[in-house]
């Protein structure tokens, strides 16, 4: 017996809700760990366009179909 096929098209495939929203809270998790840690101006300084950005395309995301 062979499995059944999707037949969604694939783009809606691709631009599922779920991993995306892992993707955006890892971005802005990396970004409050830029914010907290000791060792570099650097990170420092980019850790709030980073908080930013997961924030923005969370909200971009929540849209995406399930």
């Amino acid at each position: 017996m062979t499995a059944p096929r999707d037949t969604r098209p694939a783009w809606r495939r691709i631009l599922r809700r779920g991993p995306w929203e892992n993707a955006a809270m890892a971005v802005i998790g990396a970004g409050a760990f830029m914010l907290m840690q000791p060792f570099s101006l650097a990170l420092f300084g980019w850790s709030f366009a980073v908080i930013l950005t997961g924030t923005v395309g969370f909200l971009i995301v929540s849209h995406f179909p399930e």
